[in-house]
């Protein structure tokens, strides 16, 4: 079917709440003109967690050789080591199985064999090891694939990009230098004209410091880096605005004049974000060579088990993977074909 995408799942910490959202969400059979699914994770868990939650999902198990299947939720399975896994634990076990979903999905992207990947929640603990030492996925990612990351937070109604993601408060300025603000810039708008269809858009920064400073008297890091690379982009014709000041950004509705906003860390732009679009958002890596999403909360260990996740924010993940991976597509093909017809007239 045209638009239909095989769409990768890592199922995250199996004591959390991605198994049972990914089970809920493909009960709908209607996902399936959208979506060929691959779930890479033990069946005998998915199982379990499917009489758990008493759902009717559909699951095939694949071997090696066979292809998938158009209308079930695929299963790629693997071996898990012998303990009990308890809803709202965090442990090693889970941490375990947590990596080696993530890990199979993300070398399955790097092959081709999926196009996109949605990726569960993982405890960014228990994860830990000597194959996974990074503080998130986007980390993971920036290393097995091509390109630089850049952790860009997606609803309808607001796009918010950061500068630094998961690094110490105390590291933000000195991670701020003019090169990594005008590679983050470069990114975000990129990644707006390639995977948003947006020509020329327009860029809101925030400050770094309270009132983006005042002239120095609270940090000097606003008039020192931010403006110059700002007016900089500005004399080139971009549509790059700021320093504003975060204090007062979202209340005043300002981000709404603009299709994005580069927050300076964390907790500047997701608070905001999540304030206004929790439960609908989605976690889009940009920058990168394959496409990668997750919904916008975490493992919520809280109500593991229980049957009353929200599934929302998981399948806008889906549908915003399918949407920039055919939009990527399309402007592939619309460079080949200009390719072969400049080639045709330059030869006729």
């Amino acid at each position: 079917m045209l638009g239909k995408i095989k769409l990768g799942i890592s199922i995250g910490d199996p004591n959390g709440i991605g198994i049972e959202i990914i089970l809920k969400i493909f009960q709908d059979r209607r996902l399936f003109d959208f979506f060929t699914p691959l779930v890479y994770g033990p069946l005998e868990l998915l199982e379990k967690q499917k009489k758990h939650f008493q759902l009717n999902t559909v699951l095939s198990l694949i071997n090696k050789d066979q292809s998938l299947h158009e209308s079930k939720l695929n299963v790629h399975n693997f071996p898990m080591l012998e303990a009990a896994l308890i809803f709202g634990e965090a442990s090693k076990v889970a941490g375990g199985v947590a990596f080696k979903s993530f890990q199979l999905a993300t070398d399955a992207l790097k092959k081709g064999s999926i196009d996109a990947l949605v990726t569960a929640p993982i405890n960014k603990e228990t994860i830990q090891s000597k194959e996974f030492n990074f503080p998130g996925h986007t980390d993971y990612l920036a290393q097995e694939l091509e390109g630089n990351s850049l952790m860009f937070m997606v609803s309808d109604a607001l796009k918010v990009a950061l500068v630094s993601d998961h690094i110490a408060v105390k590291q933000i300025s000195s991670f701020l230098t003019k090169d990594a603000l005008r590679e983050k810039i470069h990114q975000l708008e990129n990644s707006l004209q390639l995977d948003f269809n947006s020509s020329r858009p327009k860029i809101a920064v925030l400050g770094l410091n309270p009132h983006t400073g005042d002239h120095g008297l609270i940090g000097e890091e606003d008039d020192q880096i931010l403006r110059p690379i700002i007016q900089e982009f500005a004399e080139k014709g971009h549509l790059v605005y700021g320093p504003y000041a975060a204090d007062s950004f979202f209340g005043t509705q300002t981000h709404l004049q603009f299709d994005a906003i580069l927050a300076m860390y964390h907790d500047q732009g997701l608070i905001p974000f999540k304030t206004l679009t929790f439960g609908e958002g989605v976690n889009f890596t940009a920058g990168l060579s394959k496409v990668r999403t997750s919904p916008d909360h975490g493992t919520a260990f809280e109500i593991a088990g229980k049957g009353v996740a929200e599934i929302e924010s998981f399948r806008n993940a889906m549908f915003l993977a399918r949407k920039i991976f055919l939009n990527r597509k399309q402007k592939k093909s619309n460079r080949v074909e200009n390719k072969s017809e400049k080639f045709s007239i330059d030869t006729d």
